[in-house]
């Protein structure tokens, strides 16, 4: 088994046109052939404009166990 990468040519009717690999034995050989999609150039993008927000610190009495946020059940 051999791995051979290279590139393709389609030609209009939808028949590929591949270059002759001199390291191939003449004859029937099963192939797998997998065709990376060209993908379009995007546009760029402005970058995100996010709103500044002012945190303060935490109460200084504010606590946040569990036992001062949940009930008696745990809940």
């Amino acid at each position: 088994m051999k791995t051979i990468e290279t590139i393709i040519t389609v030609l209009p009717d939808g028949s590929i046109q591949i270059p002759p690999q001199a390291d191939l034995t003449p004859g029937t050989h099963r192939a797998v052939l997998v065709v990376e999609e060209s993908v379009p150039a995007r546009a760029p993008q402005r970058p995100l404009r996010l709103k500044m927000l002012n945190m303060t610190a935490w109460p200084v009495d504010s606590t946040y166990r569990r036992e001062d946020m949940y009930d008696d059940n745990g809940r």
